[in-house]
Formats: C-alpha cells, structure tokens, sequence
C-alpha cells in the first residue's frame, strides 16, 4: 500500500494553483484579504514580486496525491516597507554588526494591518498537524536560505500558541478600532462619548459643512472605472504630497474593483458638483466588519479627512449593521473621534543565537512600555464610563 506523504512546496507565484485548491483552504472567518483574488491581483500588478522587495514565496503543504492540506501566505522581504511593525531598529543593528538582516521572511497581507489567519489549514486535515509542520517549514526556509529571521504579522489568536511553541517570540502594537453599540444613529453614538468628544465631533462636522460638501457612497457593485480611477488620483496624491511613492497601482485597484466589488464601499465627497475627495472601505459582511484603508483629496479642506475617512464611515457601518470598524495602524487621533484601543500581536523568530536574545530582552522591555501605553490610553477612553466594554 503506498503511504501517503506530506511534503512542503514553495511557489513564487499564487497562480501556481487554482483559485478553487487555495479559497478552498478559506472559511467565512478568514476574510477578503486572504482571498485569491485579492492576493493575487497584487501579483499580476506588481504591487508584489519584480523589484519590490516582496518575493513571492507562499508556503504549501500537500499529501502524496497533491492535494493542498494548508498553506501560509509568505514573502521574502528585502526592507520592512508595508508592514505595520516596526523593525528598522533590528535591521540597523545587524548593519552594524557587519551582518545582513535583509531578506528576511514574512507571513503577512501586503500593506494590510488587519488579524487574520495566517496558517491556512483544509477542513479535511489535521489542524494541530499541519500548523506545526507549516511553522516548521517556515523555520526550515530560513534556514536553507540563509535568512535572518521569519516573522507573522498579526496572526489569529489560536495560532500564537504553536508559534511560541515553536521559539517565536511575541510582540504587541495597538490600533484603534470602533465598535457599534446597537446604535440607531450618529446622534446615539455621539451621546455615548464623553462630553468633551462629542463638542469636539460636532464643531469638525460644523466646519466642513461650511464648505457645502455633499457625500456619494458608492457600493462596489456599481462603482464605475471612472470612480476607481478618482480614487486612485485621491490614494495617489496622498503619497505624493508626504514625497512618497503608492504602494498600489491603478491596475491593482481597477483589478480589484472588478474581481471583489462585494468587499468594496466608496464615498466620494463632491464641492459644486465636482469630486474632490475619496476615502475607501473594505467590507467584511460575514465578520460584520470593515476596514478604513486609504484616503485622499485633490483640495485642501480642514477636517474634511476627519469627515469623510471617519464620520461618513460611522455612519454607513451604523446603517449597514456593521459591528467593527477597523481604521488602520497606529493613530491616536482616532480615539477622539470614537475609537478605542486594541492590542494586537505578532510573532517573530531570529535564527542568530546573540541576536534572538537580544531581542527577546528588546521586547521584554518594550512589552512593559506597550503595557504602560494602553494604562495611559485607558484614561483618556472617548465613552462614557457606562459604555465602556468590559
């Protein structure tokens, strides 16, 4: 009788296999960003691979037949652009060591700082099994590779636990996300917040009002390729004016548009009939969630990002029933305008010896300040004390 084998294959490219073997792999939780679609759209772009430092390398595990058991999204990183955890320190003390840290290897959604699965396991398979066997082949590529380190950017929570077993070490970033607390409307929402937050909003609102701006929420199924390309001349400007360069590109966009329009919400703000501003939202129905991702604006008008990146989106998760509204990394702002904070963690495992201890003493260190950080953010909680979720 022949026995069935495991083996572990890396492909450098997500069209390798079908779009049905690798959603296959995918169940309602695991969200759009894992999508075949959705990665591999990135791919034929060129938003990944080429000379982007994203090497495609996504991590397979098939039995003897080919068939797909798990798979980890992955990369071979030769920066940390697009990350959303911050390594640039460790990077510049293996440079002054004389030692490479780059390219290193990540298990991630490209310029996407959203928790998700990162181990993907089919439902017919042994789930222990073949996370373990997934996070020992990704240390087992490191190594044959000769890379620094491999490193899982927000991972699900039932996943940290083979990572730590198996030597990753854990690190903690907070974002802020708001929550729906059965609200009927904006006004019930602003009640919720503590008086200070609530003048605040509502003079940020008042000011923009000045300006006659009037709001088109576009559902992705009917957004046109001239809407998307708006959006792009919006995303775009964004960049340019902080002297950098969009990680996406038209194509990817209009690409995206076209193969996910459920996943997608457009607002588009309009002064005199003319568009002037665009802020997008990646909608997760199944999780009740969406996702804040990119804004921008081709006229300069205050608080207008507040109104139409944060306000419009309140109100359309409101009126769609959407529980969660993610905003993206980092940003203490967003917490005086609703959202609260909410500790998130990575894994990450150092091959050098020295190094790893150094560290795992770095992020002992840093785990006391981040602990000190929330204790701080918590007081400073834009809901009244009877709202706050326990």
């Amino acid at each position: 009788m022949k026995q069935n084998t495991i083996q572990l294959r890396v492909i450098d490219s997500l069209s390798q296999i079908t779009e049905e073997k690798w959603n296959s792999l995918l169940s309602s939780k695991s969200g759009p960003f894992l999508q075949y679609a959705f990665l591999n759209t990135l791919e034929i772009s060129g938003c990944v691979g080429g000379n982007t430092g994203w090497q495609v390398a996504h991590l397979l595990v098939e039995d003897s037949e080919a068939r797909l058991l798990g798979a980890m999204p992955l990369y071979l990183k030769q920066h940390s652009y697009g990350e959303f955890v911050f390594d640039w320190a460790w990077a510049q003390a293996y440079e002054q060591n004389n030692m490479s840290y780059y390219p290193k290897a990540l298990s991630a959604i490209p310029f996407t700082p959203v928790r998700g699965p990162r181990m993907l396991v089919a439902q017919t398979a042994d789930k222990g099994s073949v996370q373990q066997i997934l996070v020992s082949g990704l240390k087992t590529l490191v190594g044959q590779n000769a890379l620094s380190s491999a490193h899982v950017l927000f991972p699900e929570s039932s996943e940290l636990l083979e990572l730590e077993k198996q030597g990753f070490m854990l690190r903690n970033s907070v974002q802020f996300h708001w929550q729906n607390i059965a609200y009927k409307d904006f006004e019930q929402f602003l009640v919720d917040l503590t008086m200070k937050r609530r003048k605040n909003i509502r003079r940020e609102r008042a000011s923009v009002a000045l300006h006659k701006i009037s709001y088109r929420h576009i559902p992705g199924s009917i957004a046109t390729r001239e809407d998307w390309a708006f959006f792009y001349r919006c995303y775009e400007n964004t960049y340019i004016e902080h002297r950098s360069s969009p990680y996406l590109t038209e194509q990817c966009i209009q690409m995206l548009g076209r193969d996910m329009p459920e996943n997608f919400h457009l607002m588009i703000a309009v002064q005199d009939e003319r568009p002037i501003a665009s802020s997008l939202l990646v909608v997760d129905r199944p999780n009740s969630k969406a996702y804040g991702r990119y804004w921008g604006a081709i006229e300069h008008i205050p608080c207008l990002h507040f109104e139409l990146a944060y306000y419009q989106a309140i109100e359309y998760c409101i009126k769609e029933g959407i529980q969660i509204f993610e905003g993206g990394a980092q940003g203490e702002h967003k917490m005086a305008r609703g959202f609260l904070p909410t500790t998130l963690q990575s894994a990450h495992w150092i091959a050098d010896t020295s190094f790893s201890n150094a560290v795992k003493r770095f992020l002992e260190r840093e785990r006391e300040g981040m602990a000190a950080y929330v204790d701080e953010l918590e007081q400073h909680i834009p809901l009244k004390s009877s709202k706050v979720q326990p």
